[in-house]
């Protein structure tokens, strides 16, 4: 394996939502709960990338996201368990949970997205305040195209997100490694940008093979602002 595909990295997208008896609780024991959560974030900040977001009052059906990447599944494996023995943990269950790794995309041909300098191997956050993620899947046909139209297509792609620079895209692949086939991670603090870049990518060629990419479909979690950043 070389070195290159070596740095690649896992991604996985969580969403949790809090069972309605943590609110009952008494407020102390909550407080020990949100600590222990906290506390165990920051143990494997060493080993991986762990980003928070909150999503109460902007869904009903996940409250919170957390956004990690590393090296290894086992890592990944490792933090989920221990978030679930902490007081926290205990009251959470999971309604969405997304898998992919990263990859040098074949469409950009040497072409560097702003912040992303070195390479798509590494997740690098840019620290906007919202992130909006979605799995996607093309249609059958899109992969029966000649390569040259695909590119083509892509290149069109690649035009109109340039006409949103407060929009930085984060591409994740899942082929084989779950139900979706890529992961996408949009970063913005203005919200507005991304949805009229999402309207005009409707309106490309490339949109006639989407299978699915809705994000606000209370299938597909939409919005997150961030709460706190690990």
């Amino acid at each position: 394996m070389s070195e290159r595909k070596s740095q690649r990295q896992f991604v996985k997208f969580t969403l949790y939502k809090v069972a309605p008896q943590w609110r009952l609780l008494e407020e102390e024991e909550r407080r020990r709960g949100k600590e222990q959560f906290l506390a165990t974030v920051e143990e494997f900040l060493p080993r991986m990338m762990v980003r928070g977001y909150s999503l109460v009052g902007l869904r009903g059906d996940v409250d919170f996201l957390l956004w990690k990447a590393c090296h290894d599944l086992e890592t990944l494996q490792e933090f989920a368990s221990a978030l679930c023995r902490t007081g926290l943990g205990r009251y959470l269950d999971t309604p969405y949970s997304y898998l992919a790794m990263t990859k040098e995309s074949m469409y950009l041909d040497g072409h560097r997205h702003e912040g992303q300098e070195g390479g798509r191997a590494r997740i690098r956050p840019s620290g906007a305040r919202y992130v909006f993620v979605y799995p996607f899947v093309k249609t059958r046909p899109w992969y029966r195209l000649p390569k040259a139209a695909r590119q083509a297509m892509m290149n069109d792609h690649f035009a109109i997100g340039h006409r949103y620079p407060s929009v930085k895209i984060n591409t994740t692949y899942s082929f084989g490694l779950d139900d979706q086939e890529f992961v996408l991670a949009f970063e913005t603090d203005r919200p507005a940008d991304f949805l009229d870049l999402v309207m005009e990518l409707r309106e490309s060629e490339a949109s006639l093979y989407t299978l699915r990419d809705t994000p606000s479909s209370p299938a597909y979690p939409g919005g997150w602002r961030r709460s706190w950043k690990a």
